[in-house]
Order: structure tokens, then sequence, then C-alpha cells
């Protein structure tokens, strides 16, 4: 893909992006004090961003690498759409956008743990069977936490059970059988990235439970500082996830162009 072909994807990403704010842009304005539709916003715009940068670094990396890329812009993507939606709602009616996070998440955080399949498999041969674990895990987790965060479970019962759908996913990635394809067959570059990928889903995962538990279980914490909370854990979760796959990505290319 050539320059301006590249560049007409990314505008039209950037295009895409912005429609759902234009629609609802005549019935709210977004006050100066108001730290949580300003945390939207950033982060948003963030999102647009990053969004690019991955569809056009995607030429600059080996082929087995693409896919990773391409994912990691389709997660930032996603996540943008979802955020100009939530920055509205929250805008106009002063509501947590509970069903849109719930619907972003459903498609970016599986996309996220595939991605730990697919650097595995741009460097060695992979058992579908892992990504299954890992896709299925991160769907429960999150199913169970919407239903008990929307009502239709018992909250309680919803948090122990998709924390348990968590906790198999990390035993997956550190003890499991993703964990140890990554310690057997990968270079240093890729064990420093899968490395840091397992914490962020250990540390950075960790907000949204410890959310759900004070929020809404103990209701110590507000919805705005919830949501800001939130938003600011997409940052880690989404953008710089991303920028760690880029970042083994372009470093294995350009180390085999090295080697020819």
């Amino acid at each position: 893909m050539n320059i301006v072909k590249r560049w007409k994807v990314a505008a039209a990403a950037v295009t895409f992006t912005g429609l759902p704010s234009l629609a609802m842009a005549a019935e709210a304005n977004l006050q100066s004090d108001d730290f949580v539709g300003i945390s939207f916003w950033l982060i948003s715009m963030a999102l647009v961003a990053s969004t690019v940068f991955f569809f056009i670094e995607r030429d600059r990396v080996d082929s087995k690498w693409k896919t990773s890329l391409t994912v990691s812009g389709l997660v930032t993507l996603v996540a943008a759409v979802h955020y100009f939606y939530m920055r509205d709602v929250w805008v106009a009616t002063g509501e947590t956008p509970t069903v849109y996070r719930y619907i972003d998440w459903l498609i970016t955080v599986p996309l996220l743990m595939v991605e730990f399949f697919l650097i595995l498999s741009a460097i060695t041969a992979v058992p579908a069977r892992v990504f299954w674990r890992l896709l299925i895990g991160t769907t429960l987790m999150l199913v169970f936490g919407y239903l008990g965060e929307a009502g239709y479970m018992d909250v309680t019962a919803g948090f122990v059970l998709g924390t348990a759908a968590w906790l198999y996913v990390l035993y997956e990635i550190f003890r499991g059988e993703a964990g140890q394809l990554n310690a057997e067959n990968a270079s240093p570059a890729v064990q420093s990235a899968f490395s840091l990928m397992r914490y962020i889903v250990t540390f950075g995962w960790a907000i949204y439970p410890i959310g759900y538990l004070m929020g809404y279980m103990m209701g110590s914490v507000d919805a705005d500082t919830l949501n800001i909370i939130y938003n600011l854990a997409d940052v880690l979760n989404k953008i710089a996830f991303g920028l760690i796959i880029w970042h083994v990505a372009v470093t294995e290319s350009e180390g085999k162009a090295k080697k020819k």
C-alpha cells in the first residue's frame, strides 16, 4: 500500500470515529468544569491518533506481524467510536454509559487477549486451543461483569464469576500453554513484550474489578471518579498495549533486515 492509500485509510478512520459526536453535538456542549467529559474527549482523540499510527505502521513490519498491528488498530478504532458515544451520553445526561462501555469491552478486550496468540504465532506454531482458551476466558469475564453490573444477576455472583474468569486468563498467559510457548520459543524482544503485556493484563485490568467492587458493591466510589479511572485505564490497556506490540514488531522486522 503506497503512502497515498495509507493516508486515505487513516482519514477514513478519523472521519468515521467523529460521526457519533456530530450526531449529538446540538443537544449539549462540553463544559469547562466537566472533567469526566473532558477525559472522554481527550482519550477518544488519543484513540483516533493511535488508530492512524497503527494502520500506517503496518507497512513498516514483516508480513507475519501485520495482523498484530491491524488488530491493535481495530481495538483503538472500536474504542474511539464508543468513546465518542459515551462522551455524548455523559455530557447530555450526566449518566454513566455502562451499556456502551461493556459493548466496547466485549469487542476490544477479547481482541487484546488474542494478541497474545498472534505474537506467538509469528514465532512458532500455536495450537488453536490456546486461541479459544484466551478468547472464551475474556468473554466470560466480561459477560459475568455486565450481568452483575446491569442487574441481571446478583452483583456478588457476577463479581466472583467474572474475577474467576480473569484469574483463569492470567494462569494461561503466565503458567499455561501460552506462557510455556513464549518461554520456550520466543526471542528476547518477544519475551520482553509478552512480559509487559502480561503485566498490563494483571495490573491494568485489575482496575476494572476493583472499580466494580468499590463502585457497585461497596458504593464507596462515585460515578465521576469511577469513569475517570476507567478512562485513564484504557490509555494503558488499549493504547500502551498496542504500542508494545508495535515496538516488538518493528524490532523483530528491522533485526531481520539487518541480518540479510
